[in-house]
């Protein structure tokens, strides 16, 4: 099997617990970090599939190269097939090489909360969850792409969630580990100075931080096992606490397909 392609822009955003679910199963992957000067190969093809991590800058950053880069890469990626999962900012950067847009909003999103599922095709991506556990931290959201069927969305937000035949885009994090969590709050401590309806602050935060985490893999896990089932080797990850129906992957697939 090629290896799954782990785009990583800080040091501190890490792939988390979707590594620990990728060395679970013996997957073979690379991580590859273009914002410090590694190139990105040409062809996306090289690999089974793409992830792309979280960022401290805009996916409408086109004057930095490696934003540039990985665009190119993605739109290679989408013409050609091969899987793509983004998280927050890959998810924005996903949304763009669509052809959609990436905006502003009009308030900051930071901190734990539940989600919504769609009926069918984003139930079915969680596991017949309609209020999956989930972490934000971003200041800008996408537009759903042309094509592309909404999964996921929050009060404060319509955008959380979308599939595009194979690929997955999502605004908010599943990937994070207490560890991560912890040196994020540690990075950005300003930003949590002036807590509101929509800025947890840091205490907040932390507070039942395994427990919270523990509920967040849970959907991670479901939502990891649905798009590796996508690469070009099928594969079956368990299932932790939950029995996935046995035609859940169709569904979403089946309702995807009018982007193909």
């Amino acid at each position: 099997m090629k290896p799954i392609a782990i785009l990583q822009h800080e040091p501190s955003q890490g792939p988390g617990y979707l590594l620990q679910v990728l060395r679970e199963q013996g997957l073979p992957h690379t991580l590859l970090r273009s914002t410090e000067g590694e190139s990105l190969p040409g062809r996306a093809d090289e690999f089974a599939g793409l992830v792309l991590l979280g960022s401290n800058h805009s996916a409408n950053d086109e004057h930095l190269p490696w934003v540039r880069a990985e665009l190119a890469l993605l739109r290679d990626a989408i013409d050609r097939g091969v899987p793509v999962l983004g998280h927050c900012f890959g998810a924005q950067l996903l949304a763009r090489a669509l052809g959609a847009r990436v905006q502003r909003n009009a308030r900051a999103q930071i901190g734990w909360n539940r989600l919504w599922t769609t009926p069918g095709a984003g139930r079915a991506l969680f596991d017949g969850a309609a209020r999956p556990w989930t972490f934000n931290w971003h200041y800008e959201g996408f537009e759903i792409p042309r094509g592309a069927q909404r999964l996921l969305f929050g009060r404060h937000s319509l955008n959380k969630g979308f599939a595009a035949g194979p690929h997955l885009g999502l605004q908010c994090h599943l990937e994070i580990t207490p560890e991560s969590l912890r040196a994020w709050c540690a990075e950005g401590r300003h930003e949590l100075a002036h807590p509101d309806e929509t800025v947890q602050c840091e205490a907040e935060l932390l507070r039942d931080l395994g427990a919270r985490c523990a509920l967040l893999h849970q959907g991670a896990r479901a939502v990891y096992r649905h798009w590796l089932e996508g690469l070009e080797r099928p594969l079956s990850l368990p299932v932790q606490g939950t029995v996935s129906p046995p035609d859940s992957r169709c569904l979403i697939l089946q309702q995807s397909r009018a982007y193909l």
